[in-house]
């Protein structure tokens, strides 16, 4: 086993004298050690319960014959630290997470992981650590949060606050609505209810081959989870003794059938991102085109929040992830998970229980997955935008350039009133290094809805999208504008053409004038000056590979 080199040979007496002060005992020192890695905090959530679930891993372990050691990482909540300087330490944290998770396991010499994970950056954090590693490791999502209630309405965190932010501008609703929505949205512990990043990122997981089946959807507070917790517990060290590392499952054929399930779900655009940068920790090279080829390939089935009206309890009930890849059958890989059945065996033994929440594919809500791809003389390396959310008559949009070299600058314009019908936003400067950190712009992209603007308004940025962005909001703009990209040349007034059918971006100018544009253009100065952002500002790459640090 790994955990040998720690604890066998007289060389290692002082290192057992310090795992006796721990209190194992004698007798479990020959019995794989798994780390049961949590992100459990009292700060969001989407963690507060993980507690519940350490003991049920732990139980787990012990039942199956390992000896379980406790470890956490931290974990940074994007609902409450968007839309000021906290957010530029989201994205960030996953690479800090991913590096914690290496230096742990690899100074200790875990055999095998068991993580308990919720939550945006800390789910591929864990994930990219896993691929890195490569040891035997099942992940545990810690599951959605129930819906809130509010006058028999059901309620979800975007809708009813960011975007109830817009409409409290407006007038449309009054200070005492306002303090019903924010008490009764977020009822208890979970990841938020729709198909924004994180629970975007617990499908990924299970449909990578790392969750036992029925884990992404599992609920928050339901016991299912605790089982889904012992049982993955008791799995990981079946894998140690049979050697299946992560690497084993997490194939190229896995990552497309990950890009799948993502594509139907219509879920986040941070999975562009994200499944690019595990990929790459596991020696796999995903190209950004890849997500648009899928998505041509793969229907849109079931309507999600914020672009739809089902929550993740109702896609729990329908069939969860088995259900999803039931229907996606015929054109997904057969590949194996960690309980020992293939995408396929799953898949059969699925059972749907609501056609309308997961649909047949040739009954899909779109025809196309929920992420495009747009390039033009805007975007030469890319740009996403996340289909499923735009109404039809917002695919293709022309409009008049509004920039801002922030997201404050943008919010405040926006909530002055300022952004008008016929608008093309522009929030530059908030790329991967400009940002720096890449924040996400939901608080702006939620006000223009919640203001009614989500048809006639579209925003262009080099940030990137909380799951819960709706409308024709472009994103991940490569390259930057801190890189010299043509965002950074846009002017207040230009003409901008979104064409989303047909994976366009442009800007309407003359390349003479683009050109002229390009020799005057100075860099803006650094943003943030010392700390872990400016070492992270040096060292992260371009939003087209997945804001990877190299």
């Amino acid at each position: 086993m790994r955990s040998d080199v720690t604890k066998k040979g007289l060389e290692r007496m002082p290192a057992r004298a310090l795992m006796f002060g721990t209190g194992i005992p004698r007798e479990e020192m020959d019995k794989p050690f798994i780390g049961v890695c949590s992100s459990f905090t009292d700060l969001i959530p989407g963690h507060v319960h993980l507690r519940r679930l350490e003991r049920a891993a732990e139980h787990g372990v012990c039942a199956g014959g390992g000896y379980p050691q406790l470890f956490s990482v931290p974990g940074v909540c994007d609902g409450i630290v968007m839309g000021h300087s906290g957010m530029h330490y989201s994205l960030p944290s996953r690479e800090l997470i991913a590096d914690i998770i290496e230096s742990v396991v690899s100074g200790h010499a875990l055999d095998g992981l068991v993580m308990l994970v919720t939550c945006d950056k800390i789910v591929p954090g864990m994930l990219m650590a896993a691929a890195r590693l490569d040891i035997p490791t099942v992940v545990v999502t810690g599951g959605p949060m129930l819906s809130g209630r509010y006058r028999g309405k059901r309620l979800s965190l975007v809708r009813d606050t960011f975007e109830a932010v817009g409409r409290r501008q407006q007038g449309l609703i009054d200070d005492d609505e306002v303090a019903c929505l924010e008490m009764e949205a977020c009822p208890g512990a979970g990841s938020c209810q729709g198909a924004y990043t994180a629970n975007t990122m617990a499908c990924v997981t299970e449909a990578l081959g790392l969750s036992l089946p029925g884990c992404a959807t599992t609920l928050a507070v339901a016991a299912r989870k605790d089982r889904i917790a012992y049982l993955s517990g008791m799995k990981v060290v079946e894998l140690v003794r049979e050697g299946r590392t992560s690497r084993s499952f997490l194939t190229k054929k896995a990552f497309e059938n990950a890009i799948m399930i993502d594509m139907a779900l219509g879920g986040s655009t941070n999975t562009c991102l994200h499944i690019p940068a595990i990929a790459h920790d596991a020696g796999i090279e995903l190209d950004l085109d890849l997500f648009d080829t899928l998505s041509r390939k793969t229907p849109h089935l079931t309507s999600l929040r914020p672009g739809g009206e089902y929550f993740m309890e109702d896609l729990d009930y329908a069939g969860g992830v088995p259900g999803m890849m039931s229907r996606l059958k015929g054109i997904l890989n057969d590949c194996e998970n960690v309980s020992g059945k293939t995408t396929y065996q799953i898949a059969d033994e699925a059972d749907v229980s609501d056609p309308d929440c997961i649909r047949f594919m040739d009954n899909p809500l779109h025809a196309e997955g929920g992420i495009a791809v747009l390039r033009g003389n805007l975007a030469p390396d890319g740009a996403i935008v996340k289909q499923s959310a735009v109404l039809p008559e917002a695919m293709t949009l022309e409009g008049k350039a509004l920039c801002f070299d922030s997201e404050e600058a943008a919010m405040k314009a926006i909530m002055a009133g300022k952004v008008k019908s016929g608008h093309i936003v522009v929030i530059r400067y908030e790329g991967p290094r400009g940002g720096p950190g890449m924040r996400e712009m939901l608080s702006p992209t939620a006000a223009i809805v919640g203001m009614g603007l989500e048809k006639s308004v579209g925003l262009l940025t080099d940030g990137r999208f909380s799951g819960g962005t709706k409308g024709p909001c472009i994103g991940h703009i490569s390259p930057e504008a801190a890189a010299g990209g043509p965002i950074a040349l846009i002017q207040d007034g230009d003409s901008v053409v979104i064409d989303i059918p047909n994976r366009k971006l442009e800007l309407k100018i003359a390349d003479d004038e683009m050109e002229k544009r390009r020799k005057a253009w100075k860099p803006l100065p650094p943003k943030i000056d010392k700390g872990y952002l400016v070492r992270y500002a040096r060292m992260v790459q371009s939003a087209s590979t997945g804001a990877i640090v190299k």
